[in-house]
């Protein structure tokens, strides 16, 4: 009886060890994006750059905080619009939830200055206390775009830092700055799953 009752104990612990282990995501830190079910050392590098409103934006504005980062241009007729609607939807969604926010990095900063995504952000409704579209220097955004978020899929094999960077990735990042979801912005299924994952990765975070 005693053995009987020992086993089904270390029965629910197995059972309860691997339902938390389902409510967990993965960690990203490679151009393959092969998930990693165990923390990796790899997090987004520290960056410098300028918000729509002209203000200094930096890792330090993302610690402790989970966000939605992708990267744009603002003359783009093509999949930036629905990156930018999709991503709108979400911070609409999560409006007043203070632990999530979102960033976007323009990949043309020599045309995207602060008063152009100023212009941008107005004509998207998007909140700048929540959402922050930054600029700057292009070296350190394709640095950041390329070493952090694995954002240039052709770079790996041609090896060009003058490659232009185009994704349709979203990239859900955690409060320690690690990569825990890639999706394709430019998909409603895959915002969809982007929300439950935000779910998991709150839920994670408590």
């Amino acid at each position: 009886m005693i053995i009987d009752t020992l086993k089904y104990s270390i029965f629910l612990v197995f059972m309860l060890s691997c339902k938390i282990n389902k409510q967990r995501l993965p960690y990203f830190d490679s151009y393959d994006f092969t998930p990693r079910w165990s923390s990796v050392d790899h997090s987004i590098p520290k960056f410098q750059l300028i918000n729509q409103n002209g203000d200094t934006i930096t890792n330090d504005d993302y610690n402790g905080k989970i966000y939605i980062a992708d990267f744009f241009f603002t003359t783009c007729p093509g999949i930036c619009p629905k990156l930018t609607k999709h991503m709108k939807i979400l911070e609409d969604l999560y409006s007043n939830n203070d632990q999530i926010k979102f960033l976007s990095y323009t990949v043309m900063p020599w045309h995207d200055s602060v008063s152009v995504l100023k212009e941008y952000g107005k004509k998207y409704d998007i909140d700048s206390k929540k959402w922050n579209l930054v600029t700057g220097d292009k070296e350190e955004i394709y640095r950041v775009a390329r070493d952090g978020y694995f954002a240039d899929n052709s770079f790996k094999a041609q090896e060009s830092v003058s490659n232009f960077i185009h994704t349709e990735n979203f990239y859900l990042i955690d409060k320690n700055g690690k990569i825990r979801g890639v999706y394709n912005g430019t998909l409603e299924v895959e915002v969809e799953r982007l929300k439950r994952h935000i779910l998991t990765l709150e839920k994670e975070s408590i």
